[in-house]
């Protein structure tokens, strides 16, 4: 496995398996790796020749500056994984790599980030957007690999793909949970042992909202769900809301359309969890 610090390098090599006509599989994390990232990673690894994963904690995406100062990292952890995981290359840039200057590009993605983070978290997709755009120019992949947990980021990169008319095809892939139900992420890793159990009220709390939803209406079930979170003691809740899946506007009856999620983020403790849940979808 190769650890590689520049996009000088990494185009390099990557020019050169291109010209091999190697595919390439691409992975954006932000390191403290877990089962979840895992899962990514092995379906890049089964559909492509080559796989790069990105380790970045990126600063243009943080709203909060203790939230980046303390999002854990650990990239000898995170390659130690990856390695198992028989990645080929852990692009690992500092910040001053992937932002010799500032990047002042403004992105929009109305209505896709007008909802939910939108409010809440300011400036943050248009952050997500500068480092994923960076990382596909860096790296132009054939395929890219993110997970559904982030919801609304999924379908915010996948727009930005459309815009930037980038022949990349983005891959969403399913939640991984704990087994006892909690949605795995980096951030599960600072709740305190009494947190973690607290959040497991979270996605108890959204399955048990789908046999809700069989017998009640889509408002009705909205506000179980509220009454439900705002009833455990040290949770905050910013926002539980129901969208379509596709545009992620809020929709007010089951019968609007066929594909409706329903999203979740909330603070346990100082730590923000996020999660999601899916009432109807295509198959």
């Amino acid at each position: 496995m190769n650890v590689i610090r520049t996009i000088a390098e990494l185009r390099s090599v990557l020019n050169e398996a291109r010209g091999e006509g190697k595919t390439i599989g691409l992975v954006p994390t932000m390191g403290a790796l877990h089962e979840g990232h895992a899962s990514l990673v092995r379906l890049s690894v089964e559909q492509n020749d080559l796989t790069v994963v990105s380790v970045f904690v990126n600063p243009t995406q943080f709203n909060d500056k203790n939230d980046l100062k303390n999002y854990p990292r650990d990239l000898d952890a995170d390659c130690a994984l990856l390695e198992s995981e028989r990645v080929d290359i852990v692009f690992a840039p500092e910040v001053e790599e992937m932002y010799p200057q500032p990047d002042t590009r403004q992105f929009s993605f109305a209505p896709l980030d007008s909802v939910m983070e939108g409010p809440f978290r300011p400036g943050h997709f248009n952050g997500v957007a500068q480092i994923v755009s960076k990382l596909f120019y860096a790296v132009e992949p054939h395929k890219a690999y993110f997970g559904e947990k982030d919801f609304q980021q999924l379908a915010i990169i996948r727009e930005m793909t459309r815009q930037l008319a980038l022949d990349i095809e983005i891959v969403g892939c399913p939640i991984i949970r704990e087994s006892d139900g909690l949605a795995l992420s980096s951030r599960n890793m600072l709740l305190t042992d009494d947190e973690r159990k607290r959040s497991l009220a979270i996605s108890r709390t959204l399955f048990a909202s789908l046999e809700y939803a069989k017998e009640h209406t889509l408002k009705e079930t909205k506000a179980y769900v509220e009454d439900s979170i705002n009833a455990v003691d040290g949770f905050r809740l910013e926002y539980y809301q129901i969208v379509d899946g596709y545009s992620l506007q809020p929709v007010e009856e089951w019968s609007d359309c066929d594909y409706i999620v329903g999203c979740i983020a909330l603070f346990c403790g100082k730590i923000r969890l996020i999660d999601n849940i899916k009432y109807k979808e295509v198959k």
